[in-house]
């Protein structure tokens, strides 16, 4: 059988035809990128999807030495007056819907002891680098990769915010930039409808899909199926990743995290008062020091701060020196008062315990109380 230009033609535009209607069963959606996608950049050859942590450089300023503490002044919180206590016990009765006042009004206060304490806290804040490949849609932004050396990870520059206080900032790595296509709609634009399937039909919400004939459904005219108003019937959407651009931009992202790290050490008291209800208060500041690396409080009183100084910081240093920069620390003593207030009431003795600079109550006992149900 011989040919003509013609039938050839014909033939070869069919075969394209057909190949293009197959497009989807040749390519299948792929929802992650191929490996073969990330070029290797130096500097950053571990970079892998998914990322990671790098440590930082070892510093370049000399350390400063250990200071000694300051002497310890003569440290004391005015006592608590009964009136003052009182006072805060009834705001702290008003604020609880269930609770009488009786005991307020009525009781008598037999005895105040102050139990006060001391906190340490250590901040430790940090500067942290991890890299991952990253993509969005390519509009016409330059591809520089290879036309410059890529920074090092700790070489581009990002402006740190006030110390102590968290930020996280994501920078595009520049010269490691470079046009790959899309690898969920292989360079198409659009991909397959979820919704539907790609049919561009769901059933028919009136008849559930039941394609009733006797007598046939108003909606779909019995032929159960509707249009899929998510693709509005075509069957394919425009790509989620290239949101239609056909081809990507992917380069190296860096992502710079800075964090303060807190940590308490409370002193034991032996009130009785739970030591989780002191985390919420402030206390009169006995001391604050602020350096790029602390030392421990040498010789402080009580010598449960100063041991409570030396662990800390040690942990502090070990725990986040290996996988980030320590910028600045941050130590301080404050002095929390604490009143244990004894009273009585219809002949029984009670408790309650008044803490901090704002005078919070704790009154787990208190005696006047009541079940109420809000309908």
């Amino acid at each position: 059988m011989t040919l003509t230009v013609t039938d050839s033609v014909r033939l070869i535009s069919a075969w394209l035809i057909c190949s293009r209607m197959n497009n989807s069963a040749m390519y299948p959606p792929v929802m992650a990128p191929q490996a073969n996608m990330f070029v290797n950049v130096p500097g950053y050859e571990g970079t892998v999807p998914g990322g990671g942590f790098l440590p930082p450089p070892m510093p370049m300023e000399p350390v400063a030495p250990p200071q000694p503490s300051p002497e310890n002044p003569e440290w004391s919180i005015p006592s608590l007056s009964e009136d003052e206590a009182r006072e805060a016990f009834k705001k702290f009765v008003s604020s609880h819907i269930c609770y009488s006042e009786d005991p307020v009004t009525q009781g008598v206060i037999t005895s105040m002891e102050p139990f006060n304490t001391f906190r340490y806290r250590l901040e430790t804040f940090t500067e942290s680098r991890s890299t991952d490949w990253a993509h969005k849609p390519h509009e016409g932004e330059p591809a520089d990769f290879y036309t410059q050396p890529a920074p090092r990870p700790w070489e581009v520059q990002a402006t740190h915010p006030k110390h102590f206080s968290d930020h996280t900032e994501k920078i595009r790595v520049p010269y490691t930039s470079s046009v790959k296509e899309c690898h969920t709609c292989h360079a198409a634009g659009t991909e397959q409808c979820k919704e539907c399937s790609g049919s561009g039909k769901k059933a028919c919400p009136m008849c559930n899909g039941a394609a009733k004939s006797d007598p046939a459904c108003t909606h779909c005219n019995g032929t159960g199926k509707d249009r899929c108003t998510k693709c509005d019937g075509r069957g394919k959407k425009q790509c989620e990743t290239c949101k239609g651009k056909c081809q990507l931009l992917t380069y190296i992202e860096l992502k710079v995290e800075w964090k303060n790290h807190v940590e308490d050490h409370l002193v034991e008291q032996s009130c009785g008062l739970k030591s989780d209800k002191l985390r919420s208060v402030k206390g009169k500041e006995l001391f604050k020091s602020s350096q790029n690396l602390v030392y421990p409080l040498l010789g402080f009183k009580p010598q449960a701060v100063s041991q409570a100084s030396e662990r800390l910081i040690k942990e502090h240093q070990t725990k986040y020196g290996k996988t980030s920069r320590i910028l600045q620390q941050r130590q301080a003593v404050e002095l929390i008062p604490i009143t244990q207030v004894n009273y009585k009431w219809k002949d029984k003795s009670y408790v309650y315990y008044v803490y901090g600079n704002e005078r919070k109550v704790s009154a787990d006992d208190y005696p006047e109380t009541c079940c109420c149900v809000i309908l």
